[in-house]
């Protein structure tokens, strides 16, 4: 029995649709309008990256609004998108390894935990978050050097910026700061960071995904709830049986979605900070051998305490719900026209 299948059947008071698993999907228009549709999504969200990152590397406190106004005033609107174009190169393969690795295990493990007797909404959980722990580890693969590279330019301000501090060595674009990193540290890097990315992010997109699967089921509880007192039609032989229509459903998914990528930032905020600091900071100023993570927490700590760990927070809570929320509503949307009978599941 497919997971999909699984969430059906116990869904039946509800009524909402079956999840498409990986068998389910035209792979080839599931790449091509993903790569378009989570570009721009990308594009979107970009400022708010910059901001954060900007605030990681900052050695005092500064508010996302002065962050943001001072980009602009010094840079213009362009500094907003500093190393866009470097990040959606690598977000599009990034995205396809993700989405295939997500798909695949929790399609995997989703039909594995049903046959071994586990109760539906644990089986949903554990493949849910198991899922989430492989496609972080698989797109880090790519994503780890274009991640370096994006972050050393968009931390190259105009270099009159006197509120932060920027790289010794200035990238021409992309593909300069590519050659400048691999001649100055080699391959090392361009994985600079890569320990403690996959430690950031694997973590945080098992309990994304976990957190999500139990939001789903506690915001559709919520709204059942509402729903029969409001209306007492909706029962049905004694049975809560509505069936929401596709902006129900999307609200709810983005509500959900935006619950859990809260809790996921708050939980990995730290570990991003110093990856970050990590990527950024140049090798000169290490005597040629990039920082350590003992280095690095130790800076921040004497910067600003423990809670310097939690600089840029406000952008990344405010990202990482803000993505969620778009990242599964277009995912979810891109699943259904995907479908190799969309037709079927659309009636």
């Amino acid at each position: 029995m497919s997971l999909g299948a699984a969430e059906e059947e116990s869904a039946q008071e509800i009524h909402i649709p079956a999840d498409i698993d990986w068998q389910m999907l035209d792979k080839s228009k599931f790449f091509f309008l993903g790569a378009a549709l989570f570009s721009g999504v990308s594009a979107t969200l970009y400022p708010v990256v910059v901001l954060k990152t900007r605030q990681q590397i900052t050695q005092s406190q500064v508010s996302c609004i002065r962050t943001a106004f001072s980009i602009v005033g010094y840079e213009g609107f362009r500094g907003l998108y500093r190393g866009f174009g470097t990040s959606l190169m690598g977000t599009i393969p990034a995205r396809a390894l993700y989405m295939t690795a997500l798909e695949v295990t929790k399609s995997n493990v989703g039909t594995a935990t049903i046959r071994l007797g586990l109760p539906e909404p644990t089986a949903a959980v554990i493949a849910n978050a198991a899922a989430g722990l492989s496609a972080a580890m698989a797109a880090q693969l790519v994503w780890t050097p274009i991640d370096v590279v994006s972050q050393r330019l968009m931390v190259q301000g105009g270099g009159e910026n006197p509120k932060f501090p920027m790289s010794s060595c200035k990238y021409k674009g992309g593909i300069d700061a590519f050659r400048k990193i691999l001649n100055t540290d080699g391959p090392r890097g361009l994985y600079r960071g890569f320990g403690i990315s996959i430690l950031t992010y694997a973590p945080s997109n098992a309990v994304w995904w976990a957190s999500y699967s139990v939001a789903q089921r506690l915001v559709w509880g919520g709204y059942r709830c509402c729903l029969c007192k409001k209306d007492d039609e909706s029962y049905e032989n004694g049975m809560n049986a509505f069936r929401p229509d596709s902006r129900t459903i999307m609200a709810v998914q983005g509500v959900s979605a935006a619950m859990a990528g809260g809790v996921s930032a708050l939980i990995t905020m730290p570990l991003d900070t110093i990856k970050t600091r990590l990527q950024v900071l140049d090798s000169e100023d290490n005597g040629r051998r990039g920082p350590t993570i003992g280095q690095t927490v130790r800076n921040l700590v004497r910067e600003g305490g423990w809670t310097a760990c939690y600089r840029g927070l406000g952008p990344r809570w405010a990202s990482m719900s803000v993505s969620a929320t778009t990242m599964i509503t277009t995912y979810e949307f891109l699943k259904r026209l995907s479908a190799k009978n969309h037709e079927a599941l659309t009636a």
